[in-house]
């Protein structure tokens, strides 16, 4: 019995030690992988020129920031900026607009994604399917500025298209462009039409990963296309889903710049007015740095919470997460 003993002794004793055996694994993980870790770099700069580098100018969000003085040296004040931020009367009016922005854009844009990616999926000829592919996916390449620009024409005083149409249907004489009740219904549909296509993409490689086996037992036993797609196809996609919303839950206050700002005018600015749009008016337009870069930092914190809270969740009702 004591000779295994002694050799498993020598055999410890000559062993390297644990992290040499880990840097030993990983060198060799690197130089098989070397071209891919090449690949990567660019993105690993991008994010530390262009994301991680800048945050070091968070902090005049504690601060009163002079421009004269630079960061270093101007005066530290803490939380003043945020507690000005929280008793502004303008901000439970943001708060209200952007929350009401955000959720009808989740429970409106972010459905109709799904269902056209559930539509596009059920189409058989392959040249329709690219077809109607194609001309959603359009939209998404076109700037903010053209999507504002077609939204002036067809719904402008007197001569725009739609609005002589809605109006001769609903027997009013409506100014979509100013009437703050219609502000909200054409953010909608301008997200709707521009990025609806582009979202599908996601969900049809989803789509593309289910076992058709399924869906010809599903035929033999009689389910019809409906029950095919409620007990197989969602339940498939089931993961990307989630994952996908709890992405968009956490940029939920990130109503988009540049939309809103070429959609307001002074009679629609009551409900148009988001944290956005405040942050440039303020920050940029008063040069109010320190106070813009508090409500900014509040907004990302919400957002961080917000996508850790829906990962929480649904890793309580054993869905896969993000993380």
């Amino acid at each position: 019995m004591a000779a295994p003993v002694v050799e498993a002794e020598a055999r410890a004793a000559n062993r390297p030690p644990v992290r040499e055996r880990k840097n030993g694994r990983f060198s060799v993980h690197f130089a098989h992988y070397k071209w891919l870790y090449l690949l990567l770099l660019p993105g690993v700069v991008y994010f530390a020129v262009f994301r991680y580098g800048p945050m070091y100018g968070v902090s005049i969000a504690f601060k009163d920031y002079v421009p004269f003085l630079g960061v270093n040296g101007s005066p530290w004040v803490g939380v003043q900026n945020f507690t000005d931020f929280f008793a502004n009367p303008d901000f439970p009016r943001l708060l209200g607009n952007t929350l009401i922005l955000a959720f009808l854009n989740l429970g409106i844009a972010f459905p109709l994604t799904i269902v056209l990616a559930l539509l596009l999926n059920e189409v058989r000829l392959s040249v329709l399917k690219r077809t109607v592919q194609t001309l959603v996916y359009i939209p998404h390449f076109l700037s903010w500025t053209i999507v504002a620009s077609l939204s002036f024409l067809l719904f402008a005083l007197d001569i725009g298209p739609l609005f002589q149409f809605l109006n001769n249907v609903m027997g009013t004489n409506i100014d979509f462009l100013s009437d703050p009740a219609w502000f909200r219904p054409l953010i909608v549909l301008q997200d709707i039409w521009k990025n609806t296509g582009w979202g599908t993409i996601i969900f049809l490689a989803a789509l593309a990963t289910v076992d058709q086996d399924q869906y010809e037992a599903a035929i033999i036993d009689g389910a019809g296309r409906f029950r095919r797609v409620w007990h197989i196809t969602l339940p498939a996609i089931r993961s990307t889903i989630i994952v996908m919303l709890i992405l968009a839950i956490g940029q939920m206050l990130n109503t988009g710049f540049e939309q809103i700002y070429l959609m307001t005018n002074a009679l629609n600015r009551e409900v148009a007015d988001v944290f956005d749009t405040y942050v440039y008016f303020v920050g940029i337009t008063q040069g109010a740095y320190s106070y813009s870069t508090a409500v900014g930092l509040f907004k990302s914190l919400v957002g961080i919470v917000l996508i850790f809270g829906t990962n929480w969740l649904a890793k309580r009702f054993n869905q896969s997460g993000l993380f």
